[in-house]
């Protein structure tokens, strides 16, 4: 039975027999209630007519005493039948305004509403479980490649903000335990159109939960979990979850990474950036002695491995139950602690405590005392990131963006990963010249990064060409749709094709069905690159020059017109 319907029966079954009782007893009384007619002859209601009198009377409409006037018993039976049925009815709108009310049934009617937008949805989607400020950023990603998006957050606060933000689309939203099944079924979790699932609360614990829950609901889903606890990625196994994704311990790779080669550093940076932003400067961290400010899950994952560098560190933190034997017990953003712990010699500090203001805080105190020391402060908040510019720091660990920029790159462009892993393992020359052009080729800009499958959906166009035998190469996809002697300022970065990645291929590859290609560019140049994959008179103009109109009208005129020159040449 549907849930809204048994739960307003169930609170209004007392209201309901009460109405009930009332009209029995006035019915029946006027029934029973003997009248005279215009002769002066006995009459009496029949049923049908004395349920009629009541409608009208204990709605207080009165369309006065019919068919005759009544007798002084019928006045005063209808009297009291008037009291009977207001006061009944008072009881029972009051039970439905109270009901109204009630949590549990407005939580009932939000969650069938809820069940049926998610229904209707027929566009992919992805059920983000946990609507902070990374499910956020995330949503804003997913909608502007087009994915739909399901959401669900514990706090009720956070949905109804939900209705308030500019998405452009409507979002699915409930506020419930995700951790719950039958809310996560509820959220289309067996949806034909549902792609993947990411817990991306701050409760590793509940991630976990819904991660397993949603592996073993629909195992074909993609998961993508939140996880930065050690006891929350043990229990995690690889056949949970597609990814897990720890912004600590990405943060502490792209550290030891910039340590020794900074252009790769920048290229990851640039490529799992929002596309459209500066491009972010190259980084080139000192090597020497490293202070960091607080030893939680953070500063003990970044200390990790930096000490798997060489580098040599030292703990300041001022919980001593936590501290390390040969920590400095204090606060970061103490001078005293700091000049303790050598800070006018050290060459880097990381502020890493969980608050904002503390970071900043250690940040410009260690300014004061080494002007040269090169500081890392750890933004916690993305709202607080203006502040975080304007203070004296020389790398932002964004949080928040190191768990969207990974989590977007494993949902929608799982080859970038992989490219990215292949950078690591080339020169620091290889990685500076790559470097150089993605800037020129996106004027200074972030790049957008995007994927083409070589199949029916992603290149109707190029397909059909291969199925016809023609050879279409990876430069043709490069060139511009409207003049064919210009070239897209897009950088192909990687081919997979039978499992084999081949990075930065030559544009003289032939192209096979099935293929796998990852690019970069400016922003918008992924739609003009749409034009030859989807259109098969733009794909045979960059191809061979040929230009042929594409509706079928005027390609059955172009091939008549065709076929009578070629009949005049042989005449």
């Amino acid at each position: 039975m549907n849930p809204v319907f048994f739960l307003f029966l169930r609170r209004m079954r007392t209201p309901l027999l009460l109405l009930i009782v009332v009209y029995t007893i006035s019915i029946g009384g006027l029934v029973l209630m003997p009248g005279i007619d215009a002769d002066g002859e006995p009459w009496r209601f029949d049923f049908f007519h004395a349920f009629y009198f009541i409608t009208y009377t204990a709605s207080t409409i009165g369309f006065g005493e019919v068919p005759y006037p009544f007798t002084p018993a019928q006045r005063m039976w209808t009297t009291m039948s008037i009291y009977l049925t207001v006061l009944g009815w008072l009881y029972a709108i009051g039970t439905i305004l109270a009901l109204l009310q009630d949590p549990a049934f407005r939580r009932a009617i939000a969650e069938q509403r809820f069940g049926r937008a998610v229904a209707r949805l027929r566009e992919p989607f992805y059920l983000v479980c946990g609507f902070g400020e990374t499910g956020e950023m995330i949503t804003r990603m997913l909608l502007r490649h087009k994915l739909r998006v399901v959401a669900i957050d514990r706090d009720s606060d956070r949905v109804a903000a939900l209705d308030l933000m500019a998405w452009g689309v409507d979002v699915p939203a409930l506020a419930a335990d995700f951790r719950d099944p039958t809310r996560l079924l509820l959220a289309g979790l067996r949806h034909p159109r549902c792609r993947g699932v990411v817990p991306l609360s701050r409760d590793d614990e509940a991630n976990v939960e819904a991660a397993l829950a949603a592996r073993l609901l629909n195992p074909k889903l993609q998961i993508v979990c939140r996880a930065q606890s050690e006891s929350a990625r043990a229990k995690l196994p690889s056949f949970t979850a597609d990814e897990i994704v720890d912004p600590f311990e990405i943060f502490g790779t792209q550290l030891a990474l910039a340590l020794n080669k900074p252009s790769a550093h920048a290229l990851h940076k640039a490529l799992g950036s929002l596309p459209g932003q500066p491009l972010p400067a190259r980084h080139a961290p000192p090597r020497g002695l490293w202070l960091i400010c607080g030893y939680g899950r953070f500063g003990s994952t970044v200390a990790r491995h930096l000490q798997a560098e060489g580098i040599t560190t030292r703990i300041i933190e001022p919980k001593a139950g936590i501290a390390p034997p040969e920590a400095i017990v204090g606060a970061g953003t103490s001078q005293e602690a700091l000049v303790a712990a050598g800070c006018r010699e050290a060459a880097g500090l990381i502020a890493g405590t969980d608050t904002d203001t503390s970071n900043l805080a250690i940040a410009m105190t260690a300014r004061t005392t080494n002007e040269r020391i090169f500081i890392v402060a750890r933004e916690n908040r993305d709202k607080n990131h203006p502040l975080f510019i304007a203070a004296p720091v020389d790398l932002i660990v964004e949080t928040s963006r190191l768990l969207v920029n990974r989590i977007f790159a494993e949902l929608t462009n799982p080859l970038l990963r992989r490219f990215l892993e292949y950078v690591c393992t080339q020169s620091e020359a290889w990685s500076a010249a790559l470097y150089e052009r993605v800037r020129a080729d996106c004027d200074g800009r972030t790049p957008d990064t995007w994927e083409v499958r070589l199949d029916a959906d992603d290149a109707p166009a190029v397909v059909e060409a291969l199925a016809a035998g023609r050879r279409i190469a990876l430069g043709h996809l490069l060139r511009e749709p409207r003049a064919r002697d210009a070239r897209l300022p897009v950088l192909p970065l990687a081919l997979l094709r039978a499992g084999a990645l081949d990075c930065l291929p030559d544009e003289n590859t032939t192209l096979a069905r099935g293929d796998r290609l990852l690019f970069c560019g400016p922003l918008g140049t992924a739609a003009e690159m749409e034009w030859a994959l989807g259109a098969a008179n733009v794909l045979e103009y960059v191809e061979s020059g040929a230009e042929f109109p594409d509706a079928f009208v005027f390609r059955w005129l172009a091939a008549r017109a065709r076929r009578g020159r070629q009949h005049d040449e042989r005449v």
